[in-house]
């Protein structure tokens, strides 16, 4: 039996890096899965490798910054797998630049992707976290459901060149205990992690010229390799993680593992933040 058999979990941002390894070892794990991508091809290539592995997926395409795309990826998981157990708000990219070549629209697109888009879809899933806690517990029974909020160390320490990204990434962690004050007693968990240095695409070499398309707009991506270097030099544990060190936080707090774990944002940096 695995560390979350039964349950039905939503991912964003699910068809690569962090997102993707979190998808597959809850899938693994025996969650039901809803993966979300910009990208349908991308969406469907992890749903695909989830059911080739025994596991059941089905995906939900579209950009979690629109209106209603948290309804969306709600009813499409109630819709398909019964019920709602898992949020993980993992969905984000970085948009850099230092505060005086900072413009409002670069500030915004953090704000709606990391801050907006999990209080929506969190929002969107009160009934069937909250309302459907109700009544399970005038049944005497008590089912825990688990919310995550990704954050990152840039939102816990600052960042030089993110402010638009530290801000959001704070923001969220002002959500993430709201809600576990809020919603503890429906026997709701609500926690954030905050990564250090994970090898994704967000943190390859800049050099290497990388782009992602993100609603029409071209952001590269990727840090100087002299400062990805520097990175790596001050990590305790001598580099930065792989996605599946990654995700392995986040089966812990979506697991029965964590059922008295919650407000709490857990540091996922090698140690190079105490």
């Amino acid at each position: 039996m695995g560390l979350v058999d039964g349950k039905v979990a939503i991912v964003t941002g699910s068809g690569r890096g962090i997102g993707r390894a979190d998808a597959l070892i809850l899938a693994r794990e025996g969650a039901s899965i809803v993966v979300n991508d910009l990208q349908e091809d991308v969406a469907m290539d992890v749903v695909e490798t989830i059911k080739k592995n025994g596991g059941k997926a089905t995906a939900c395409v579209g950009s979690v910054t629109v209106p209603d795309f948290a309804e969306k990826v709600v009813k499409t998981a109630v819709n398909t797998f019964g019920k709602l157990d898992i949020i993980v708000n993992n969905a984000g990219y970085t948009w850099d630049a230092v505060i005086q070549n900072l413009t409002d629209e670069m500030w915004e697109a953090m704000m709606a992707v990391h801050v907006t888009a999990p209080f929506r879809i969190i929002r969107a899933a009160t009934p069937y976290m909250r309302e459907a806690a109700k009544k399970e517990i005038a049944e005497g029974k008590r089912i825990m459901r688990k919310i995550i909020n990704i954050s990152s160390m840039s939102g816990v320490a600052g960042n030089p060149g993110q402010a638009n990204y530290s801000a959001a990434k704070m923001a969220v962690l002002g959500l993430t205990k709201t809600v576990a004050r809020e919603w503890g007693r429906f026997n709701v968990c609500c926690n954030a992690i905050a990564y250090g240095f994970v090898e994704t695409r967000l943190t390859d070499e800049k050099e290497k010229g990388l782009q992602a398309e993100v609603e029409g707009k071209k952001i590269a991506l990727g840090i100087p390799k002299g400062m990805r270097d520097m990175a790596a030099s001050v990590i305790p544990l001598g580099k930065g993680a792989s996605t599946e060190e990654a995700a392995g936080p986040v089966l812990f707090l979506c697991s029965y593992l964590s059922d008295y774990v919650t407000g709490q944002c857990l540091l996922v940096n090698g140690g190079s933040y105490m």
